[in-house]
């Protein structure tokens, strides 16, 4: 038996579900687990250790805000929590995000470079961990971090936003930190974001692919009359489903696509704020973010397809979910989304109208999607690593 601590930002959540997945998985194998996390609610069940207070996480982010010391704060929540790791004792400590201002990885970092004998998981689910600031640059068009994050941060107002940019000066505090470490292993969620950890100071340890997925005993067809509740039981469904809805995510791509559409169709949008929803075209229907996941199933297993069009992107979970419910997933060939797609739902930026509009559903799709796929390939690595 093998004791395994999970450190993750959130409990909830696509990467909180993934830590609650495999805490599930390997319990279920015999192993005592845990959760270490920094926000969000505690889930019920699960054995877990909450890092600092909301205090913690004011200070944390109002120190990253200023200094763009996101990462740098939390220490003494920091400290604390390495006490529970002692008391905890695990074999294996997997990792997953570990910013959103809950932990300081310089404490953190030093602790897992005195302590070899630990093995040390690491999922990366965006780029955070190899730049001086970002967690993602492709829609800024940035490669500096490739030479060392210098000059002007062309993302300083992005996630996590800060006033005061010092790319150069976390990028080499960060490398310094991240490298050489023993028995460290990373891993990606798609190929496009091992390509990119290959590019980067990280490259010099082992990297593997390991694909999301999703519980396909939730995520699955599901027949409804949620169409006729919103009165379009005649009409074709084009959904986009996104937690923050932003330039990045692609709202202003679905208010062009509307303009482009006859009264066949039917653009809904889930995830929404209510300023948001109140300045919509009138062919947009517009939902809040649900916690109902029955709800959101009805919804792709109704639509006709599936639009994601994403300008920044690691391994979508939105896509399997579509997927699942079997309904023809159209992204932009942007990150690892495309990877989920076959070739001819993947469109350019200025050539997507007519190939969502025309595509037609239903489909089985190739690419296994099911969360056991996914912890199948975890679990052989925690005994791989054991």
């Amino acid at each position: 038996m093998s004791r395994i601590l999970f450190i993750n930002s959130v409990c909830n959540g696509s990467t909180g579900m993934i830590c609650k997945n495999l805490y599930k998985a390997t319990v279920e194998a015999g192993h005592e687990c845990c959760i270490a996390y920094g926000r969000g609610e505690t889930p019920e069940g699960f054995n877990t250790i909450k890092i600092g207070n909301q205090l913690d996480i004011y200070l944390h982010v109002l120190k990253a805000r200023m200094f763009d010391a996101s990462g740098f704060g939390s220490k003494h929540a920091t400290k604390e929590f390495i006490k529970r790791i002692e008391e905890f004792k695990p074999d294996i400590i997997h990792l997953h995000n570990i910013h959103g201002y809950y932990v300081n990885i310089e404490i953190l970092f030093k602790y897992l470079k005195e302590h070899p004998e630990i093995k040390k998981i690491w999922t990366l689910h965006d780029c955070w961990a190899f730049t001086g600031h970002c967690a993602y640059y492709t829609y800024a068009k940035c490669d500096k971090w490739q030479t060392g994050c210098q000059g002007h941060c062309l993302n300083k107002n992005e996630y996590p936003q800060t006033i005061f940019s010092i790319i150069n000066k976390n990028y080499i505090r960060k490398k310094e930190l991240f490298n050489d470490i023993e028995n460290m292993i990373l891993v990606t969620p798609s190929k496009w974001l091992k390509g990119e950890v290959e590019k980067s100071y990280l490259k010099g340890y082992r990297i593997i692919v390991i694909n999301n997925g999703v519980d396909t005993n939730i995520f699955k067809y599901t027949g409804s009359n949620i169409k006729e509740r919103y009165g379009i039981k005649n009409k074709k469904v084009i959904l986009g489903v996104a937690s923050v809805w932003d330039k990045r995510k692609g709202l202003d791509t679905f208010i062009e696509l509307s303009k482009h559409m006859d009264s066949e169709y039917q653009i809904v949008l889930i995830g929404l704020n209510d300023k948001q929803i109140k300045s919509l075209p009138e062919n947009i229907i517009g939902i809040n973010r649900t916690e109902n996941v029955q709800e959101l199933v009805k919804w792709y297993s109704a639509a006709e397809v599936y639009f994601n069009p994403t300008l920044e992107d690691n391994y979508p979970t939105t896509n399997l979910e579509a997927i699942a419910c079997r309904t023809p997933v159209i992204t932009f060939n942007i990150g690892g989304s495309a990877e989920i797609c076959p070739l001819k739902n993947i469109v350019s930026e200025s050539d997507y109208i007519n190939t969502v509009i025309n595509t037609s559903r239903k489909y089985n799709c190739d690419l296994d999607v099911n969360k056991m796929f996914m912890i199948n390939k975890y679990y052989k690595l925690y005994k791989e690593v054991k």
